[in-house]
């Protein structure tokens, strides 16, 4: 049984909550949360710029809702860097989708060279955004470990 204050008042996960927070807003973070942002948006407006084909409805719907989902994450992660940074991890996935989507949404005829395009750039870029973010996390974490433990 925990007292009064339970976990959260001890002094270990203070100490690794405020290293996160440390970590969450400094400049490569702030980078890499922002770049998430806006490729998030991008991912959603980019039917309507790259003009994809009208009978393409499945990769219209799909880059709009995953580009919503991933503005929204980035979007988080600027705003509660602290609490959110642990969602990075999703960023990785829907950029693998978008990356692959242009061979999977499009069942009844392959989909232009401009989409195709469009989403392996955009998919490739949201999915080493995300491992960027996983990474401050991981790097954090190994520094916080090493601390702990000198040899």
């Amino acid at each position: 049984m925990t007292g009064a204050g339970g976990m959260s008042t001890h002094p270990e996960l203070a100490e690794m909550r405020e290293r996160l927070e440390r970590t969450a807003s400094s400049k490569p973070a702030i980078l890499i949360e922002g770049l998430i942002l806006l490729a998030g948006v991008y991912a959603a407006i980019s039917p309507w710029i790259v003009h994809f084909h009208t009978g393409s409805p499945n990769i219209t719907a799909s880059n709009l809702i995953v580009g919503i989902a991933v503005a929204l994450i980035g979007l988080a992660l600027t705003m509660a860097p602290g609490r959110m940074f642990r969602l990075a991890w999703v960023v990785v996935p829907l950029g693998l989708w978008l990356l692959i989507s242009p061979w999977v949404a499009t069942v009844t005829h392959t989909a232009s060279a401009g989409t195709i395009w469009n989403n392996c750039v955009i998919g490739a870029i949201t999915a080493l955004l995300g491992l960027a973010a996983m990474g401050l996390t991981v790097g954090m974490r190994r520094r916080q470990h090493h601390h702990h433990h000198p040899r």
